[in-house]
């Protein structure tokens, strides 16, 4: 089922803190926009202090009065990870909304994370995974004061169609045999996913008040997309891939919109997955049910992903 659902249908959301990584740029932005324009507190996690502070800038000037904070976060660092986590805990403030939207798509070449991961795993997988267990108490926090359903604290989990062709190759997670872009970059969107749908196991599992829930953008024109030498041929083609995305794929505030719909729709559910209803889910104004991929409904294998992450992270929770 979809329904033709706008960011004007976001509830009001004063009194709510609200978390967002890569809040700067791509889907990150507008998703920070619309929830400071319906009055929430909106924490900007940005890699780039120049880049974060310009965003607010943006925001302030289309919504006076906004409340924003800006952290610098970056999580292709585990230690980045754990002394913004340690930040915002001290605050004693509950997180009513968690949104895992940071990410790294398909460098031309292996790059590595501050702790020897691979760039793609560790930032989309490992950074998230780390960021939401060690903020699972202020989640708890808001949980213990929800007064309905509705308000139940939520953490959404962006991933993408290109989970569809993801496969978690467990004896080669870091791509040190052989490494591909758009391989690794599918694995991690895999694992976003696997991992949304096994917290919200884990959560129910615990009776907890906190609802996990996962969105992808379709195919938007986000700073993703500008990843790249930029030279020769290949930067010919990079701007040519670009301009056909910007004229026939979802703009970055169309590609929000899944997002936001699972931050706040009172019709979003734990566990769900939500997206564009467009051609091949890759655009479209509609907003519902996406399609997962079969491996991504493994159990067994989530749960292994899960221990792995524990394991490579030294998080552990739930």
């Amino acid at each position: 089922m979809s329904t033709h659902w706008t960011a004007a249908e976001i509830p009001d959301q004063t009194g709510r803190r609200v978390f967002i990584t890569g809040a700067n740029s791509g889907i990150g932005f507008p998703a920070a926009q619309k929830l400071a324009r319906k009055g929430a507190t909106v924490v900007l996690a940005c890699r780039d202090r120049a880049r974060g502070e310009a965003a607010m800038r943006r925001i302030e000037a289309e919504a006076p009065g906004a409340r924003l904070e800006l952290t610098l976060l970056d999580l292709a660092s585990l230690e980045s990870v754990r002394e913004v986590a340690a930040r915002e805990l001290e605050k004693g403030l509950p997180l009513d909304l968690l949104i895992n939207n940071a990410g790294v798509m398909a460098p031309p070449k292996r790059l590595e994370t501050r702790d020897r991961f691979e760039l793609q795993f560790g930032t989309n997988v490992l950074g998230h995974f780390a960021l939401t267990g060690l903020l699972m108490p202020a989640l708890e926090r808001s949980a213990a004061l929800a007064a309905s359903q509705e308000k139940r604290p939520r953490v959404v989990t962006v991933a993408s169609i290109a989970h569809k062709r993801g496969k978690i190759d467990f004896e080669d997670l870091q791509a040190k045999r052989r490494y591909n872009p758009m391989t690794s970059y599918q694995q991690s969107k895999l694992g976003d996913l696997m991992f949304s749908m096994e917290l919200e196991r884990r959560l129910e599992a615990q009776a907890s008040g906190v609802v996990s829930v996962a969105a992808h953008p379709g195919v938007a024109e986000t700073s993703l997309f500008k990843v790249g030498s930029g030279k020769g041929l290949a930067g010919i083609a990079e701007r040519v891939i670009a301009t056909t995305i910007g004229a026939l794929l979802n703009s970055d505030a169309e590609g929000a919109l899944p997002t936001l719909y699972a931050a706040t729709a009172a019709e979003a559910v734990g566990g769900g997955y939500y997206g564009p209803q467009g051609f091949q889910e890759m655009r479209g104004g509609d907003v519902g049910n996406a399609i997962v991929a079969p491996q991504a409904r493994d159990a067994a294998g989530a749960a292994r992903l899960w221990g792995v992450c524990e394991d490579l992270t030294g998080v552990r929770f739930l």
